[in-house]
Order: C-alpha cells, then sequence, then structure tokens
C-alpha cells in the first residue's frame, strides 16, 4: 500500500473500480512503491485532498512510459494514470467536508 499521504487517492479509486496496471518499485532506487491505474487522473479535481507532500508528476516521454498523477516527495511512492485513452477519473467530494486549498 502506498503512503499516508496517497492513502485518500488510493482508496478513491479502489471504490470507483479502477483496475491497478502495475504496483511495485517502478523504475528506480529513489522510487518505493508506485501503483499505476488504468484512468486519466483528473489532476484539478484530485489535488486538493493531498497534503503539501504531494507533487504533480508527469512523464511525456514515449520511450519511457508516458504517466500523469502525483508522486510524495516525503516517502517516494506515487500513483499514476494515463495521459490518454482509459476511463476518467475525478476525486469524489467528501460529505461534510471541503477540500483544502490547493
Amino acid at each position: 500500500m502506498v503512503c499516508e499521504h496517497l492513502r485518500p487517492l488510493e482508496h478513491a479509486l479502489a471504490a470507483a473500480g479502477i483496475a491497478v496496471g502495475f504496483r511495485g518499485q517502478a523504475w528506480s532506487e529513489q522510487c518505493r512503491e508506485w501503483v499505476y491505474y488504468s484512468a486519466v487522473l483528473d489532476m484539478k479535481s484530485i489535488r486538493p485532498y493531498l497534503p503539501d507532500c504531494v507533487e504533480p508528476h508527469e512523464n511525456l516521454d514515449p520511450r519511457s512510459g508516458q504517466e500523469r498523477g502525483f508522486y510524495c516527495t516525503q516517502c517516494h511512492d506515487a500513483v499514476m494514470g494515463l495521459l490518454k485513452g482509459g476511463r476518467k477519473f475525478r476525486m469524489p467530494p467528501r460529505k461534510g467536508t471541503l477540500p483544502r486549498e490547493a
């Protein structure tokens, strides 16, 4: 399981039935657990629910695998999605709470 900072996103993706394409150490020693989902992540709807140590990440290099998602600078975990071609995922609002300001 990814770190506590990315866990709300991982739980929301699982609740939405989004499939995991890969889970593990992705590409270097600087990565701990990276999880790749078969969905296009709506970055704007997700960002307000994540702490400041989580940053957007994007790789546009077609040779190394294109991805877009969020990376935890504190724990070196990440939740990644597709750039295009998959189901779009928006973070559902939590009842009775407001997202933190971005």
